[in-house]
């Protein structure tokens, strides 16, 4: 078994939370986590996809309550971030923003962070289920700057290219399309391991630009790492890189 769906404790909530994602994702409902290569577990601290095994790695969630990003958060809100002029935040456009490869919801965060509203696409459900649990716990959180943030994020599960094919014109299309593993972080090595294991092949990078370019008003970014070429087809219309990291800008129009 590749991967069912499991509980953390001995939890009459936590098992009845399980019992409806093992219905929802139509996926095995198993007692012992051993039993299946993965498992997505209804934990305490929040829904985690664990990997079983001699050797496996930590668990990994969407949470956006850890350290580094209420951190990032409170140090700065993310204006002095790449990101923040990428998407034109700097100069005090404040785009609603289509996040169309949201993954784990990272950078969705810090754009939320910044004051924007962004909805979050995600065809995996298993990824979608990460996302969904860990905005709940954002927008419920004592917190109320952090609550704030989750109410201007919104998940969607749904294919980038169906959705894009349907939707209205949007300020600011984001895309982060599947990095290859080498030079990024050991959490985001893990995800990226994981997502190999269990996820779908990415969508196709020029296709997605290509759509995204068609119902964008404003702008689409593209996160890259910063020695990666940029996506086949139009050139960006600049580039600004970080250490690691590189945003394509496909400036269409001024904001406003």
């Amino acid at each position: 078994m590749k991967l069912a769906v499991t509980a953390g404790a001995d939890d009459p909530r936590l098992q009845a939370q399980a019992d409806a994602l093992a219905l929802r994702l139509s996926l095995p409902r198993v007692q012992q986590p051993d039993a299946a290569a993965y498992v997505l577990c209804c934990d305490p601290a929040g829904l985690q996809l664990r990997q079983t095994g001699k050797g496996a790695p930590g668990p990994l969630s969407a949470s956006f309550l850890d350290g580094e990003r209420t951190w990032r958060l409170h140090h700065g809100g993310g204006k002095g971030q790449l990101i923040a002029r990428a998407i034109g935040r700097h100069r005090g456009a404040r785009p609603a923003v289509l996040d169309a490869t949201a993954g784990l919801g990272r950078d969705a965060f810090v754009m939320a962070g910044l004051g924007c509203r962004v909805t979050l696409l995600e065809r995996s459900p298993v990824v979608g289920a990460l996302l969904e649990d860990a905005l709940q716990q954002l927008r419920q959180c004592d917190d109320e700057e952090l609550a704030a943030i989750g109410d201007r994020m919104a998940f969607c599960r749904a294919d980038a290219l169906d959705y894009l094919a349907a939707c209205e014109p949007v300020d600011l299309i984001y895309l982060d399309p599947m990095f290859p593993e080498a030079g990024r972080g050991g959490g985001v090595r893990k995800a990226m391991a994981l997502f190999r294991e269990l996820l779908e092949e990415p969508a196709d990078e020029r296709a997605l630009l290509d759509a995204a370019l068609a119902r964008a008003r404003y702008r689409v970014v593209v996160k890259r790492m910063k020695k990666t070429p940029a996506v086949p087809g139009r050139a960006p219309s600049y580039q600004l890189s970080g250490k690691s990291t590189r945003y394509d800008v496909y400036a269409l129009q001024k904001y406003y």
